[in-house]
């Protein structure tokens, strides 16, 4: 008997902690189990060849929005080359709605509902225990947690499965022979307080904790292997300010000076202790992320969300101020009650809070989440497949939503990428607001057809045709602007054109400019001292956070 758990993840640095926790808790049925990853980028028939060799009895797909329309093209075919072995289902894409996909697909056997763990234990081991599909099939309306398709054609659930004691899951990483250049998941908690109406843990607010010392263990397996990333996948990590403190004191007392730890937190709820932990750690310790998601009040109530906006605006500028912790804000396009005005506020809104990367994301209309009830109330106009994005809403139109993909686009490119920090901060002098700059930018690349991939140099020469086209600031200035940006990532082997000929030394590791003034005093203090100054940019120190050389001021004159 073998058992074949099936991931498909969104890219290949990802990995799936649903797989390998069904694993590791599978009991005496784990030594007939393998796990197969592989990601949306595979060509579907490659994934159908490949499990096919694997020979499985028993198929497990974990479904997910990223990869239920490649696992939707799978099934049909995976029966007709392996027609005796029985397809099972799992995840959130299948869980609210078993019945749909089961009706759609004859093909699948049965699906798995809500928590996977105790469920798929009972079900593999009762599949090796029998050794015997028929067998096993007569018995499947014992288990709990499925939705089982009967040998008449007709569907059972089997009723609902006990919410299980989070804490006696075994960990799921035994090594780490699977995880090179991969990010590491983890979970210390389930369930969330919150109750926000786009997501599917808007209904499990119970929450569950793993034991404090046995995620002390756990964190330490990371830490003794020097794993580069862990990316706590907890809803809402700060929900119990103890366990948060206990946690992040662990990781600050046993730093290896390598492991980098992700949060999923609430802002607006960081307490003042909470805040002087994380101003100890070692920058690049912590990197944490926080949704904002609207700062129209109306919008937020909607979506059952309370945040305090000046909270968070406070919280995150004390976390900045701090220069040791990366932080991402989260906006949301699309939710009620929001036009396009309200979201160009929205937008100046967190904006303005600077933080080091800002996602602009779009509503998803996701299966089990209270939203998805009310398309119909909101007049929701949303993909009929995967990931089911909004198209439009009573407040914001489709011509909005295609403006707003171009805005999306452009700032990851000037913003989120960190390579334009200064170039972007000048320009901001020179708009009425930050979203007008990336709402033109995003106007002038769709003009000149320039939403394509381009190489880095090429996005600096494309904004400043920008600049240069619309008359929108002193060229000479923002030429320098860009050099300084260049130069603080990547010690360039070909000079850009727009660069002046002004080197006064250059090697593997270092490389100084000298440019038309004080170029960091203009930056800093807004002084434009037209005083030919020398500044080196070392390579070998590079800022944890940001990635930067470390930048100082040259002496004229001592060129080679």
């Amino acid at each position: 008997m073998k058992i074949l758990l099936v991931a498909i993840n969104a890219k290949y640095i990802h990995s799936n902690p649903a797989v390998y926790s069904l694993l590791a808790n599978a009991g005496e049925a784990k030594s007939h189990i393998e796990i197969a990853e592989y990601t949306i980028n595979n060509y579907s028939d490659d994934i159908l060849a490949d499990i096919y060799k694997k020979a499985p009895d028993i198929i497990a797909m974990s479904c997910y929005v990223w990869n239920i329309n490649l696992i939707k093209t799978l099934l049909p075919e995976l029966k007709k080359v392996l027609p005796k072995a029985d397809i099972w289902l799992g995840g959130p894409e299948v869980s609210y709605y078993p019945e749909m996909i089961m009706n759609e697909y004859p093909e699948v056997k049965g699906v798995m509902k809500g928590e996977g763990e105790n469920t798929f234990a009972e079900l593999a081991n009762l599949y090796v225990k029998e050794d015997d599909n028929l067998k096993a099939s007569k018995k499947l309306s014992q288990v709990r947690g499925l939705v089982v398709r009967k040998d008449n054609g007709s569907l059972e659930y089997t009723g609902v499965r006990e919410e299980s004691d989070f804490k006696d899951y075994k960990f799921l990483y035994e090594d780490l022979a699977n995880f090179d250049n991969r990010i590491i998941y983890y979970e210390s908690s389930r369930g969330c307080p919150f109750h926000c109406a786009y997501c599917l843990s808007a209904e499990d607010n119970k929450l569950r904790f793993k034991d404090i010392d046995k995620v002390f263990e756990e964190l330490q397996f990371f830490l003794d292997n020097k794993v580069k990333q862990v990316k706590f996948i907890d809803r809402t990590f700060n929900s119990s300010s103890k366990h948060a403190m206990a946690v992040w004191q662990y990781i600050l007392d046993n730093d290896n000076g390598i492991t980098n730890f992700h949060f999923e937190v609430e802002a607006d709820i960081l307490s003042a202790d909470e805040l002087n932990l994380l101003a100890k750690m070692r920058p690049g310790l912590v990197q944490l992320e926080a949704g904002v998601q609207s700062t129209n009040k109306r919008s937020l109530e909607a979506i059952n969300r309370h945040a305090d906006i000046d909270k968070i605006a406070k919280n995150v500028k004390i976390i900045k101020d701090f220069g040791n912790i990366h932080i991402h804000l989260d906006l949301i396009a699309g939710l009620p009650f929001e036009d396009l005005e309200s979201f160009k506020k929205s937008f100046d809104d967190v904006y303005k809070m600077a933080a080091d990367n800002l996602q602009l994301g779009f509503l998803k209309l996701l299966k089990g989440t209270p939203i998805y009830e009310k398309t119909d109330e909101y007049e929701i106009l949303y993909k009929k497949n995967a990931n089911y994005e909004v198209l439009s809403t009573k407040w914001l139109k489709y011509k909005d939503i295609l403006r707003l993909k171009d805005v999306e686009k452009v700032l990851e490119i000037y913003y989120n990428s960190g390579q334009f920090k200064n170039s972007i901060s000048y320009l901001e002098g020179f708009f009425d607001s930050p979203f007008e700059i990336y709402s033109k930018l995003g106007d002038y690349y769709e003009k000149q057809g320039q939403f394509l991939k381009h190489s880095r140099i090429q996005n600096y020469e494309i904004i400043r045709a920008f600049v240069r086209d619309n008359n929108i600031c002193d060229g000479e200035i923002f030429d320098e602007l860009l050099t300084l940006d260049l130069y603080l990532r990547e010690n360039m082997k070909k000079r850009p054109d727009f660069a002046k000929e002004m080197i006064v030394q250059k090697g593997k590791n270092v490389h100084v400019e000298v440019f038309g003034r004080d170029i960091i005093k203009l930056v800093k203090e807004g002084i434009n001292d037209k005083t030919a100054t020398a500044y080196k940019f070392d390579y070998e120190n590079r800022s944890p956070l940001t990635n930067e050389a470390f930048l100082s001021k040259e002496k004229l004159g001592t060129e080679r």
